[in-house]
């Protein structure tokens, strides 16, 4: 709800740092207009995206606290920026330019394939796709569009195969889980998109069992392509290693973490620190030993783990100040029945 105002400063900066500009919407109503368009657009578009990956929002804050979780598209998604990046490359003038970009593109693919951060599958179809949108945007000149309306139609489409695999990994993943402890209910499965690659996901999910007073964190990885070409969808530098346990042919677990709820529920009610971070932790991992909360999603960054609040910090500090009255993510679960 903080669009409106974030397009006004904008207007504002536009109007006090450009006099050409100034004098141009001073002059034409249709350019006031396409400001107003093209200001309130990109702010939607923003937030789309930002809904679309797993870290979430909640766009209607302060009036709904509520987060959205799209967990369909990866964070940096590099088909985007093929599909759009080669047309507009090729609609500007200097031909040095345009060498410089579509170069700079196909050694960033290079390298991401070559380092494993990008399935070599995925970057020949990028290379396709590439090709696709160069032709189009060739065949209709410099000033056409055709290439930049061919990159959105695969764009939309391919955020609908990715909503459509995270849909089934999901559903995989919860059918995997309940087979192994019929008395649980699984509350979350956080799917996590590789780069240009909807046939591999990470997922955590969590658990809760009233009954025994326990939730549970998995992580790992569901495959929903066929079992041969498993090996070739994910990509290899950011799949965890290890030991794994197989939860079906197509889901395999590297790690998970139990934890008691009562403390959970206790803590969040005793210390302002961690009450602050579960307005922020959509899977909360509690180590009492260790004495941290963390995010479980993000227990093997390469830097470590950048969520976890260490718990002794409320016996030296006052209670942070200014946290968003954000809604718990799993306010479910720290609600006792």
């Amino acid at each position: 709800m903080y669009a409106l105002p974030q397009a006004l400063l904008l207007a504002a900066l536009l109007w006090l740092c450009w006099p050409g500009a100034r004098a141009l919407l001073r002059q034409s109503g249709v350019a006031r207009l396409g400001l107003a368009i093209s200001t309130l657009t990109g702010l939607a578009l923003h937030m789309l995206m930002d809904y679309t990956n797993s870290f979430g929002i909640h766009p209607l804050y302060p009036f709904d606290g509520r987060w959205f979780f799209g967990d369909m598209v990866f964070i940096v998604e590099p088909l985007f920026w093929v599909a759009f990046g080669v047309p507009l490359a090729l609609m500007l003038r200097r031909v040095g330019a345009r060498v410089a970009v579509l170069g700079g593109l196909a050694a960033a693919l290079g390298f991401f394939a070559f380092k494993g951060y990008l399935g070599w599958a995925s970057c020949l179809g990028l290379g396709v796709l590439a090709l696709l949108t160069g032709m189009a945007q060739r065949r209709s000149g410099d000033a056409g569009r055709a290439g930049l309306l061919l990159a959105l139609g695969v764009s939309v489409g391919f955020i609908g195969l990715q909503g459509v695999a995270s849909h089934a990994g999901r559903q995989a993943v919860t059918a995997a889980v309940l087979q192994r402890d019929a008395g649980a209910q699984v509350v979350d499965v956080a799917m996590t998109a590789f780069p240009s690659q909807p046939l591999c996901w990470a997922f955590v999910s969590m658990e809760v069992n009233e009954g025994k007073g326990r939730y549970r964190l998995r992580r790992g990885v569901a495959s929903v392509a066929p079992q041969w070409l498993a090996p070739l969808a994910c990509p290899r530098a950011l799949v965890e290693r290890g030991a794994v346990t197989e939860l079906s042919p197509a889901l395999v677990q590297f790690s998970q973490q139990d934890a008691s709820l009562s403390a959970l529920r206790t803590l969040q009610k005793d210390n302002c620190f961690a009450d602050a971070w579960l307005r922020f932790g959509r899977v909360p991992a509690l180590d009492l030993v260790g004495g941290s909360l963390s995010d479980y999603r993000f227990a093997v960054t390469p830097a470590g783990n950048f969520t976890t609040l260490p718990l002794e910090m409320a016996k030296h500090a006052a209670c942070p100040q200014g946290v968003p009255r954000w809604d718990y993510p799993r306010a479910g679960v720290l609600m006792a029945p």
